[in-house]
């Protein structure tokens, strides 16, 4: 059986964590491998509808997908998760659920300057906020723990989206995951 693992895309709104992932998944489906992308927003629609933004049910919503990342990758699925998963203790939660099943986790912070975000506002979340239509936004009015030490940075602001996803494809071939 080829062996699975989550790969665990976190930043900003913006950041380019979901563009990254489907690129990589792209490049892993050419070879072959069995991948999903586990959508933050597609993941509130259907697991997680009926949760908010509050701190716990960020937190919820962050176990619900580990959960499902996880048995993805134990049954050889390379899951990547483009979530932000703001808070440390949400996604330490999920890597210890990982290392207990013997599950491969792979964090990768894509970690682009909140102005860069604010500028590219893909869902228009930053315009949102600055117009006083929206509060909570992570990394502007509610907080973003920043990874100590992800498995992986990326300045997705210094490079394309193809160098991002090599970069991703380069440490999951090192580990023997891709």
């Amino acid at each position: 059986m080829t062996t699975g693992a989550t790969v665990w895309l976190t930043g900003l709104p913006s950041a380019g964590k979901t563009t990254i992932a489907h690129e990589l998944a792209g490049r892993l489906r050419e070879q072959g491998r069995r991948v999903e992308v586990l959508d933050g927003d597609e993941i509130r629609e259907f697991l997680s509808a009926g949760l908010g933004f509050s701190r716990e049910d960020r937190h919820t919503n962050v176990q619900r997908i580990g959960f499902v990342a996880e048995l993805l990758a134990r049954n050889g699925v390379l899951a990547l998760v483009p979530v932000i998963a703001p808070y440390q203790h949400s996604r330490e939660a999920v890597r210890k659920r990982h290392q207990a099943g013997g599950t491969a986790y792979v964090e990768v912070h894509v970690a682009t300057p909140v102005e860069v975000c604010s500028e590219r506002d893909v869902k228009g979340l930053y315009a949102k906020q600055a117009a006083g239509e929206l509060t909570g936004l992570t990394g502007v009015d509610d907080p973003y723990e920043e990874p100590a030490s992800p498995d992986l940075r990326i300045e997705s602001q210094n490079q394309t989206v193809q160098e991002s996803a090599a970069s991703v494809y380069a440490l999951l071939t090192e580990r023997g995951l891709a």
